[in-house]
């Protein structure tokens, strides 16, 4: 009988292409004139997008996490642990604070402040979603928590998204005595921690682009005690690996970058490379990653682990077994996930 053949070659092919040619008309076909751009999205390396596409099925796993998550932002009872949607920075982006539970504990009642930049492949993300994250690095730590929002593509490019990086840690010094914090630590996950890496850079290079006065750009940096990270440090590679995957062209990445001319002056690991040694006086790097990462590979942290060891920059590294890209964090969130501890 012709049915079975059909009918399994219909789903091996048929189905696959399908899935991944709709993904890719809506998030963005192949950069190729005419028909070309159709052609290319029907590639045979489509499989590989169509394993990633596969993969996201994971997420429904997170459900009732997410649930959880929804139901406490939303809950007015806990507006006593944080204050929401506080106006920041030059594009008017949003964030929020979380109260450090036992302030008393610090001299003066100031204690530090940790900033949490979250990710979302550059193009998604929303600062209600860490809010149970937030929640327990403030009462185990006992420290101020912010998680800000910025311009994610295509509302703005990486330099944007920088800049909004660099307006929070800003509106941080200005609003110190209102707030009750005095030291910082930068934490960063995914893009986000691109994003923060990319900001404490640049602030040590003092780079004009990123239109703060030096004297403020120093000033900033000066309270960075630590950055605390799990991320990508080198678009090229990154790129590289979307190619793997068969996801570049769906990827915001290279549009947030403003095309592949701009991979090296936006990677941490190109910008190291590149700044003065006398200037090269970071806080110190803290770099996780998850064993299990196949988003971002855990060579990002390694290679960039070398390169700052090999320039003396204080550095460490913690490779953790077991661990993929989103456990890292949503792990965090609660005490009865499985990696919390």
């Amino acid at each position: 009988c012709w049915c079975l053949p059909v009918i399994t070659g219909f789903v091996l092919v048929g189905v696959p292409y399908i899935v991944c040619f709709v993904a890719q008309w809506i998030f963005g076909l192949p950069d190729k004139p005419g028909f070309r751009k159709y052609i290319e999205a029907l590639n045979p390396r489509i499989y590989r997008l169509t394993f990633v596409t596969m993969d996201l099925l994971k997420y429904f796993y997170y459900l009732r996490l997410y649930y959880q998550i929804k139901s406490w932002y939303r809950n007015e009872n806990n507006s006593q642990h944080h204050k929401k949607g506080i106006v920041y920075g030059r594009r008017g982006n949003k964030l929020d604070y979380y109260y450090a539970p036992r302030r008393n504990k610090y001299r003066n009642g100031l204690p530090p402040l940790v900033v949490f930049v979250y990710g979302g492949a550059w193009s998604t993300g929303h600062r209600s979603t860490y809010c149970l994250l937030a929640r327990q690095m403030a009462e185990n730590m006992n420290v101020a928590v912010v998680c800000p929002d910025y311009s994610t593509y295509p509302k703005g490019n990486v330099l944007m998204m920088v800049q909004d990086v660099v307006d929070c840690l800003v509106w941080a010094q200005v609003n110190a005595p209102t707030f009750v914090f005095n030291k910082i630590v930068l934490v960063g996950h995914s893009a986000g921690a691109h994003l923060a890496t990319l900001a404490t850079l640049l602030l040590l290079d003092t780079r004009e682009e990123l239109l703060i006065e030096p004297k403020l750009q120093q000033e900033i940096l000066h309270s960075l005690r630590g950055v605390i990270m799990s991320g990508v440090y080198s678009i090229m590679d990154h790129y590289k690996h979307e190619q793997r995957r068969g996801i570049e062209f769906i990827s915001c990445m290279s549009r947030a970058m403003n095309g592949e001319e701009n991979f090296p002056p936006y990677s941490p690991m190109h910008i190291v490379k590149n700044i003065s040694a006398d200037k090269l006086r970071a806080p110190r790097f803290v770099l996780l990653h998850g064993g299990c990462d196949i988003v971002v590979p855990a060579d990002s942290s390694t290679k960039f682990y070398k390169l700052l060891s090999s320039l003396s920059v204080k550095v460490s590294l913690h490779l953790l077994p077991a661990v993929s890209h989103t456990d890292i964090v949503t792990d965090l969130m609660l005490p009865s996930r499985r990696f919390y501890d």
